[in-house]
């Protein structure tokens, strides 16, 4: 898949040469550091898509602000502590601010999207999945309840496909647990993210079934992720929120810009192999990608399917703030 670069057609890549936290620091110095600083607790996922995570701190520490990441397994955990008040801000699943009004909870603002890729089904070595007839009575290994299920579900319902026609193997933890139950030949193919989509591609006992693209589906579409920030956290610490913002904005573009620079940043975050990173960075698209209506399309989908216990589409608007990324945009 061909990377789009999310400036917009004018853009260039002029800001690949640069250096990376040099170029952040100069969008930032427009402002004036906070005083006294101030800390934000931040949740995070060693995803690819979020590589720009952890090259901001240092630009932000010369704004004032002491950036305090914490790392969880699952969008569904950071969310949890995101809701709780334990972080200010973190990086959740498209579907959880849904999730959270229809459960209840108003703690979360949605902010900002952060990438979108392609989502294919992950065969196993000689398993048959030309088309999706091919996957009835197949054991296919899923995480109920995450962002990637949330995509898988939606793109069956909008093409007729039954739910049960396949075998759903629930597997908890993170993604390596797919990559292992798909090598040992114990599912015939996995749903799951990057890196573990890659992993078992470039090793050769997984096989990217391109016919079965669940990125497309109308409710949920290619989303990757988005930032959201506690209510508190938004009254109490807005201007550390604008910077850490504005940075994570201007790394985006810096990485978008440079394959290689994001294929090193990805490993840097995940620990992977540069050959393994750079093959992720070819196919993620970092941007804020992810709307509002996407939401709204979304609550309204699972809420007509008794995912979620009530539609909530026409909330999404009050906890929604756009105004972060349109002042990192300008």
């Amino acid at each position: 898949m061909k990377r789009r670069d999310f400036l917009g057609a004018g853009a260039t890549l002029a800001f690949a040469s640069m250096a990376l936290a040099g170029s952040v620091s100069g969008v930032l110095a427009q402002t004036a550091p906070l005083n006294p600083p101030v800390t934000l607790t931040v949740g995070y996922q060693k995803v690819g898509h979020l590589a720009p995570m952890i090259l901001i701190a240092d630009a932000l520490k010369a704004q004032g602000v002491e950036l305090k990441l914490v790392e969880f397994a699952r969008y569904a955990d950071a969310r949890t502590a995101l809701l709780a008040g334990s972080l200010d801000v973190a990086s959740v699943g498209p579907a959880d601010l849904a999730i959270s009004l229809a459960n209840g909870s108003t703690s979360m603002v949605g902010i900002m999207g952060v990438g979108s890729s392609p989502k294919y089904v992950i065969a196993g070595r000689g398993k048959k999945f030309d088309s999706w007839e091919d996957i009835k009575g197949k054991k296919i290994a899923i995480a109920p309840g995450s962002a990637v299920w949330f995509q898988f579900a939606a793109t069956l319902i909008e093409k007729g496909i039954p739910y049960n026609s396949f075998n759903a193997v629930n597997i908890q933890g993170g993604g390596a647990n797919f990559n292992q139950a798909l090598e040992k030949g114990e599912v015939d193919a996995i749903v799951t993210w990057e890196p573990f989509e890659s992993i078992p591609v470039m090793k050769g006992y997984g096989t990217f079934a391109k016919n079965l693209d669940y990125s497309i589906s109308k409710s949920v579409g290619a989303e990757l992720g988005m930032l959201a920030a506690n209510t508190n956290a938004v009254a109490s610490k807005r201007p550390a929120i604008e910077r850490f913002v504005t940075a994570y904005v201007a790394k985006m573009k810096e990485l978008e810009g440079s394959r290689d620079a994001f294929g090193k940043a990805i490993a840097t975050l995940t620990g992977l192999d540069p050959d393994v990173s750079l093959k992720i960075a070819e196919v993620i698209k970092l941007g804020p990608v992810i709307t509002p209506d996407q939401i709204k399309r979304q609550a309204k989908a699972f809420s007509d399917l008794n995912v979620i216990p009530k539609d909530v589409s026409g909330d999404i608007e009050k906890y929604w703030d756009g105004s972060y990324l349109a002042a990192a945009m300008k």
